[in-house]
């Protein structure tokens, strides 16, 4: 399979899963798209985003090596939206390397302050947030601050999963 031409041909959620069960647990073949992902032109990166998340749902362990390579990716100016959506998605369910959780951490705050960042990310953030509070319970009073100060302003799903981690946070 040609992964770039594959990846432009049509961006849809069936292209999406056929080229994420073609790449499977195969290191070999996700390499390939993770260099797409990371080294691709704007609109390939912005569809392979959503090829890689579906992979690391599937293969979580072939997320590993390439943590920080994507956190770079995300931080990059002017990135199209679904990359940091993606990226974040995946941080919610992979295990976070102790090295990366301030930088991530911080990362995820950033997000949650930023007016501008898409809902699904800020969602997406507190999970993640609420998970490395779990590791680092110093994390917890100002996550649950930076929630209740969303939370009047935040549109349903800022609520629902505002909520849900605050309960969380309880159980901490």
């Amino acid at each position: 399979m040609n992964l770039e031409s594959e990846i432009l041909k049509e961006h849809s959620k069936r292209q999406t899963l056929k080229i994420a069960r073609w790449v499977g647990s195969d290191r070999k073949r996700f390499a390939e798209l993770m260099e797409l992902f990371l080294r691709g032109e704007h609109r390939v990166t912005q569809r392979a985003a959503w090829i890689v998340s579906h992979c690391a749902d599937a293969h979580p362990k072939l997320i590993d090596p390439w943590l920080r390579p994507m956190l770079k990716k995300m931080r990059e100016p002017g990135v199209h939206d679904a990359v940091p959506r993606n990226v974040v998605h995946i941080l919610q369910f992979v295990e976070i390397p102790r090295a990366l959780m301030g930088e991530i951490a911080a990362d995820c705050f950033g997000f949650l302050n930023d007016v501008h960042t898409p809902i699904a990310v800020k969602a997406f953030s507190m999970t993640v947030l609420a998970r490395i509070a779990e590791r680092e319970p110093g994390l917890k009073q100002e996550l649950e601050l930076v929630i209740r100060q969303l939370l009047p302003y935040g549109g349903g799903a800022i609520q629902a999963r505002g909520k849900q981690v605050l309960r969380e946070l309880n159980k901490i």
